[in-house]
């Protein structure tokens, strides 16, 4: 009954939409994306197994909120993407992070808010302001395994 259809005609910009009709709406809309790093540290001033050096492939999800361009875009994912690779993950892909990391205990706690404040900083660069329309980090969420995270949010941080 609903089964695949080749359409029609293929919809035409200037032609069968208008440019002016490419944005919906002015509403503040989030999106999301998430990725994942393998590194090695262990935990200072802990008794368990975790104060010996070990690994983990984490998961990290970003929440990044603003308010949509003339196309109807908040942000590009791929645009998120370059953003993470080069000013995020670089410190953390396959690296000892009590090395790469600033002075801390790496526990997934202190590491969420170290991310949180990079993709910040990323973001309040001129021009991302000027690009991405009150682009804002509304929330970090660092998987150390599948079922174990924290989070850090913009209401949160903005509280310090």
């Amino acid at each position: 009954m609903y089964g695949f259809r080749i359409v029609d005609k293929l919809q035409k910009i200037d032609e069968d939409i208008k440019r002016n009709q490419l944005k919906y709406h002015n509403k503040r809309v989030m999106i999301s994306k998430e990725f994942t790093f393998d590194a090695a540290h262990h935990l200072h001033a802990y008794e368990g197994k975790c104060k010996n050096l070990h690994g983990h492939t984490y998961k990290v999800i970003f929440g990044i909120s603003g308010y949509p361009d003339e196309r109807g875009l908040m942000m590009d994912f791929a645009d998120l993407k370059e953003i993470w690779k080069q000013e995020i993950e670089v410190h953390l892909d396959h690296r000892y992070l009590n090395e790469t990391l600033p002075p801390m205990n790496t526990t997934a706690e202190n590491m969420v808010v170290w991310i949180y404040e990079k993709m910040h900083e990323a973001l309040q660069k001129e021009e991302r302001q000027e690009q991405y329309l009150g682009a804002r980090v509304e929330f970090v969420r660092l998987y150390e395994t599948p079922t174990s995270f924290a989070e850090a949010r913009r209401e949160w941080m903005e509280l310090e």
